[in-house]
């Protein structure tokens, strides 16, 4: 499970890169796709920064940390942070829709897979230990 949980966060990071890209581009983004579909407007927005940070760079960063977690087994606080990722990426969703009016693709496949990464993590952190076959 942790490979997979590590292979979705590395997916994420990409994701993240991606939507980085964007954020400090000022060209036509191949992502302009029409009216309700343009990742320019969301990466530009001044929702894509946090304290000055944009939101993909906490992205990469959280997806790393999640990588991390997993690979050394860090079950709960992996879950804890998957969660709180998926929360803050559903808030971001909502500015999407109801500020900004336009979602941004990789935003959405970045909500994607912090969606899995947190069912599975969630999965994993509370499934019943192997019970000990002593002899």
């Amino acid at each position: 499970m942790r490979y997979l949980i590590a292979v979705l966060a590395l997916a994420g990071v990409l994701v993240s890169a991606l939507a980085l890209q964007v954020h400090y581009s000022t060209a036509v983004e191949p992502c302009d796709i029409n009216a309700q579909w343009d990742c320019g407007i969301v990466n530009h927005s001044p929702f894509a920064e946090l304290l000055h940070i944009p939101v993909a760079a906490i992205g990469i960063a959280g997806y790393l940390a999640m990588a991390g977690l997993a690979l050394a087994r860090r079950r709960r606080l992996l879950a804890g942070l998957a969660a709180s990722a998926l929360g803050f990426s559903l808030y971001l969703t909502y500015i999407e829709k109801y500020v900004l009016e336009v979602y941004c693709i990789y935003c959405v496949t970045s909500l994607g897979i912090i969606l899995v990464l947190t069912a599975l993590s969630l999965g994993w952190a509370f499934k019943a230990p192997p019970k000990n076959q002593a002899a």
